[in-house]
């Protein structure tokens, strides 16, 4: 039997410098996407704080919390107040000097369903997150949630079509991407173009290998200063199983999109175009590898 449809809202927002306030803030917004009808609600990566990682500075690990802990004391009985499943990504603490980039998922009666550990950790220029961030231990989940089956992957992940692959291979609906990607300033007339379609290319590509729905929520604004800064680039988007943009956020404002995912477009689109069918499973040993000298 083909799951029913539901709907996913994305929280596209600018993040303040508290961190409580910015909890107070994403709850208001769960409670708007909510009542515009969406189902499962995603918020951005880190949604807690500005984005830390533009800088190495060890005082910022006190941002970091345990989970469950206090942002899923007050998530998990919002979703159930609201009947809403809830996607959110936080900057966990596991141990002393043990930290991960952790997305929750909240079941639509308050339960914790579980968490994904970010993979894939860059270390970039105003993106060190390796300074941060344990590289994740729980491998690719999905949950089985009260509206569907969904997995999620946070950021870096996103460029990797492995990770994808095996979070689409756990039966979920949707990937679900929480997101805090921008550009240099310096960067941006010269690249910016190319670095934001690539983005979104590579996500679209995910959705049409697997034949699954793609979400992408990332943040808006400006942060840090002038000469180390980023302008996160927003354009939050929905693509359905075959790589067409069902809903797009703007570059520079906050939005809610609330997008509507039909299984049977997935039972579909499966059908036409069976890439699952004809993977030769026998013959990818070498995936493994970091390269093939």
């Amino acid at each position: 039997m083909i799951p029913d449809k539901f709907r996913i809202g994305l929280v596209q927002t600018a993040c303040g410098t508290d961190p409580d306030a910015n909890l107070d803030y994403a709850a208001r917004k769960i409670r708007e996407a909510a009542a515009a009808g969406a189902q499962i609600v995603c918020l951005e990566e880190l949604f807690r704080s500005q984005y830390f990682c533009r800088e190495e500075d060890a005082r910022l690990f006190d941002l970091a919390e345990s989970i469950p802990g206090p942002s899923t004391a007050r998530l998990c009985p919002l979703a159930k107040e609201l009947g809403v499943v809830i996607v959110a990504s936080l900057f966990e603490k596991r141990a002393v000097g043990l930290y991960h980039n952790t997305a929750v998922v909240i079941d639509a009666d308050g339960a914790l369903l579980g968490m994904y550990r970010k993979m894939h950790i860059p270390d970039d220029p105003l993106f060190f997150e390796k300074f941060y961030f344990t590289p994740g231990d729980l491998g690719f989940r999905a949950f089985d949630t009260k509206f569907g089956r969904i997995a999620t992957l946070v950021c870096w992940d996103q460029w990797y079509p492995e990770a994808a692959r095996l979070a689409a291979l756990t039966g979920a609906s949707v990937l679900f991407y929480p997101t805090a990607i921008g550009w240099h300033p310096a960067e941006k007339a010269e690249f910016g173009v190319a670095q934001h379609d690539a983005w979104r290319t590579i996500q679209r590509s995910h959705a049409i290998a697997n034949g699954v729905f793609v979400a992408a929520v990332n943040r808006v604004g400006f942060e840090g200063t002038p000469d180390k800064g980023l302008e996160f680039w927003g354009a939050s988007f929905v693509s359905d199983p075959f790589g067409r943009i069902l809903a797009e956020a703007s570059h520079d404002k906050e939005e809610i999109l609330v997008v509507e995912c039909d299984p049977q477009l997935m039972e579909e689109t499966r059908r036409g175009w069976p890439f699952l069918r004809d993977r030769r499973i026998d013959a990818y040993s070498g995936i493994t590898s970091r390269f093939r000298d």
